[in-house]
This record gives structure tokens, C-alpha cells and sequence, in this order.
């Protein structure tokens, strides 16, 4: 069975590969009930000049068609925004597993809210990725959360 930190290694992983393009560090991943890794991906908004491609989405994107998604789990670095929450909601999936949420915190409460399982494991590797990021790139994260 895959650990909940296993999972969020995959989605560490993803969030290095986009700092590394010059992007922002967010990965995400998308889980099956079974723990089988079905998509992953990254922020990619400045790399590819794209606002929609947010991590959730892109690892969403690559999971490809599923019958269902109630019995998914999607994995993130950062505290998911509106945007990436609303993607969890219409697509009824079933858990959410948080890198953390001191650096933003997006509408995870929300989700939890409306019957989606969230745990936030308060990761200090995606903690000091996104700080380190914010502060050398303030003007590029106020870009990327609307303000």
C-alpha cells in the first residue's frame, strides 16, 4: 500500500522538476484507490505561458479519462487554490492529501466542507520550497494567486 508520504514524494518531485524550468514549485499527483499512480505533473504556467495549467490540472491532464473519480486521491504540494479546488469538487474526488498550507492556504477547508477527505501533512520540504520561491519571486506569486 502507498504511504500518504510516498505519495506526496511524487508530487515533491514534480513541484522540483518545475522550479527547475523556471516555473513555480507546485506538483501534484492523481491516485488510485489502490494507491497505482495514474497521473502527475506540475505548474506550468510560465513555462508554457499557460494560466489553466496549475499542478492539479496538469496531473489530472495526464491521468487521463477514469470511469470515476469518488475513490481517487490527489495529491499536492501547496494547499490547493480555488481554481484547483473546483477541479476536485466537479470531479467528486474523494481525497486530498496536502504538502501544506502555511504558505497559502487555498479552499481546502471548503472541500472538507462539502465531503472530501483532507489531510494536511505539513511537509517542511514543501514549506521551504515555497518560501524560499516567494521570496525570490514575490512578484511572479502575486501573479499566480490573482493579486
Amino acid at each position: 500500500m502507498t504511504t500518504p508520504l510516498q505519495m506526496l514524494d511524487v508530487a515533491v518531485d514534480q513541484a522540483r522538476k518545475g522550479l527547475s524550468e523556471g516555473g513555480i514549485p507546485i506538483g501534484a499527483a492523481l491516485f488510485g484507490p489502490d494507491g497505482t499512480l495514474l497521473g502527475s505533473g506540475h505548474n506550468q504556467r510560465v513555462q508554457l505561458d499557460d494560466p489553466s495549467i496549475h499542478a492539479e490540472t496538469d496531473a489530472f491532464r495526464n491521468a487521463g479519462r477514469q470511469r470515476g473519480y469518488r475513490s481517487t486521491t490527489m495529491v499536492t504540494t501547496l494547499s490547493p487554490c480555488w481554481y484547483c479546488s473546483g477541479l476536485v469538487r466537479q470531479f467528486n474526488i474523494g481525497a486530498v492529501i496536502i504538502g501544506e498550507s502555511r504558505t497559502f492556504t487555498g479552499g481546502h477547508d471548503w472541500l472538507a466542507e462539502h465531503g472530501v477527505a483532507v489531510t494536511v501533512l505539513d511537509d517542511d520540504r514543501c514549506v521551504t520550497m515555497m518560501r524560499e520561491f516567494i521570496t525570490a519571486n514575490q512578484e511572479l506569486w502575486a501573479e499566480d494567486i490573482g493579486e
